[in-house]
């Protein structure tokens, strides 16, 4: 499994504006081939921050992600509010039960 952990520093008010397409690209994600996980969220003790967790089958998967249409649009979404900062790491991950599970 491929996990993502992106942030994004902009502020609230561009969160705000960009709400519609971030609806859009994560039910757009949520349905492709490979997705596990898609979803945004905005941190509770700092509004100017927003988080994208993903979780994919397959790096193949993540990569025609990349590709999709609906990625294209938040792109340009983003380039509409352009944010402070964006980062994004990828795991390799293997799923395990906490002991006594």
């Amino acid at each position: 499994m491929i996990v993502v952990n992106a942030v994004i520093e902009s502020t609230a008010e561009h969160i705000a504006k960009m709400q519609s397409a971030i609806a859009d690209m994560e039910t757009a994600s949520r349905a492709e081939a490979g997705c596990e996980d898609y979803t945004f969220s905005v941190e509770l003790n700092n509004a100017d921050v927003l988080r994208i967790t993903e979780k994919w089958s397959t790096m193949d998967a993540l990569v025609a992600h990349f590709s999709a249409p609906h990625m294209a649009s938040f792109q340009a979404a983003m380039a509409a509010y352009p944010p402070k900062s964006v980062t994004a790491t990828f795991y390799e991950a293997t799923e395990v039960a906490p002991p006594g599970r």
